[in-house]
């Protein structure tokens, strides 16, 4: 063994204690380890292995045996099993990689005359072999979780460790037997706050990981009784175009506009939308965004601004998930605040008049078509005539127009949105 090898088992003991002291300080869920001696004991006794066997292996670049996959697999059931967190997990093989590597860079400073030889040696196995260890960690942690948690809570995991990025991911779907596609629908739906005589929400979430089997997690608002429901809703890649014959002209295919032609296969996001909202039984919005699997928690930080600014409707007025393309001049506006301020006077204009809002939402909602409108509001075509009469006389816009449309279409989704007080 060269001196770099022996200066690494020289000094296992020290690192072995300085990374549990490091666990204790830096991740709040080891603070037990200062008052737990025997836990200290036994988190100490591992880290000397683990640094042990990686002197022992590394200068032959021999692999971790199926013995030390099981051990290193049998802490991660453990520590799940005590409650860990996957975010402390997280940091947990975060500080282990990098105390590892320091001490890698401490060996070779100290023995100055090693050997590039060792050093690549080391660093060949150490990459490998850690992953290694990383998976076996991750299996063990799964399993517990398995025996721990219900099925839908196993769901919310999957869904928050895909949104950080965390590698758990691949464990997580296939204990819970879902396959992880590469690309998905990112789904917001916004629950304001709902009056505390609401029963809680357990029953309708676990009702919809089962019935659509993606992870889809809650996560609770400002509000006593606000938040929103995030859904991963897996996509089936569409089908490429068939070549064109050797020595024929292919046609050629219309440039798709992002967020658009991806929407148009989005039944599996209305389903739930829909699912969701009939059984909350209160006004709710709805904003989709697809991706990459690989850039989900972009989609989400979209998704959610999405949500923010769609109109909050009922199941009974046929909610669906909200794309850029619904509300792109809205998600402006929230950038704009001088312009969102005299909307909201436009808004406000309209209050003399009867139910005009609700009048120019159904307006446009079937495409202007006044026949339509009038049926779905209840009222004879000369009462909706009066009403967008009374709109220009209020604020000097033909809601008829161009004009009107841009301006009255984004008043209207500002209100119903609950973005004004």
């Amino acid at each position: 063994m060269g001196s770099f090898f022996t200066e690494l088992a020289r000094q296992a003991p020290a690192n072995a204690r300085r990374e549990v002291e490091a666990y204790a300080r830096e991740i709040p869920e080891f603070g037990f380890l200062d008052t737990n001696a025997r836990a200290r004991a036994e988190t100490l006794e591992y880290a000397l292995w683990l640094r042990r066997r990686t002197v022992e292996l590394s200068p032959d670049n021999s692999q971790l045996s199926d013995d030390d996959l099981g051990c290193i697999a049998a802490i991660g059931e453990m520590r799940a099993a005590a409650g860990m967190s996957l975010d402390a997990r997280q940091r947990v093989l975060r500080l282990h990689t990098s105390l590892m590597l320091r001490e890698i860079n401490e060996a070779t400073e100290a023995q100055r005359g090693v050997g590039v030889e060792e050093l690549m040696r080391m660093m060949s196995w150490f990459a490998p072999q850690g992953e290694r260890g990383i998976r076996a960690y991750s299996q063990g942690f799964v399993t517990a979780l398995r025996h721990r948690l219900p099925y839908v809570e196993q769901a919310a995991l999957l869904a928050r460790s895909l949104l950080n990025g965390d590698p758990i991911a691949a464990e997580l779907a296939s204990a819970l037997g879902m396959e992880l596609p590469e690309r998905c629908a990112v789904t917001v739906i916004r629950v304001p706050d709902r009056p505390a005589g609401d029963r809680d929400l357990e029953r309708e979430i676990e009702a919809l990981v089962k019935t659509h089997h993606a992870p889809i997690t809650w996560c609770p608002g400002k509000g006593n009784r606000s938040g929103e429901l995030i859904a991963l809703i897996p996509l089936r890649s569409a089908t490429p175009p068939a070549s064109p014959e050797p020595g024929t002209a292919g046609t050629e295919q219309p440039h798709s506009v992002p967020d658009l032609a991806s929407d148009l296969a989005s039944d599996l996001v209305s389903d739930l939308v829909r699912d969701f909202a009939q059984a909350l039984g209160r006004p709710c919005a709805a904003g989709t965004v697809t991706s990459p699997l690989s850039e989900v928690a972009d989609a989400l930080d979209l998704a959610r601004r999405i949500s923010r600014a769609a109109p909050l409707r009922r199941a009974s007025a046929r909610p669906r998930p909200h794309t850029v393309s619904d509300v792109f001049v809205e998600l402006a506006v929230v950038d704009a605040p001088f312009v969102d301020a005299w909307l909201h006077a436009v808004a406000r204009s309209l209050r003399p008049g009867p139910d005009l809002l609700v009048t120019l939402d159904a307006y446009y909602r079937h495409d202007m078509h006044r026949g339509a409108t009038a049926a779905a509001l209840n009222v004879h075509p000369r009462t909706l005539d009066y009403r967008l009469r009374r709109v220009r006389e209020l604020t000097g816009i033909d809601p008829g127009s161009t004009r009107g449309v841009r301006v009255f279409s984004s008043v209207v989704t500002r209100r119903l949105s609950d973005a004004w007080d």
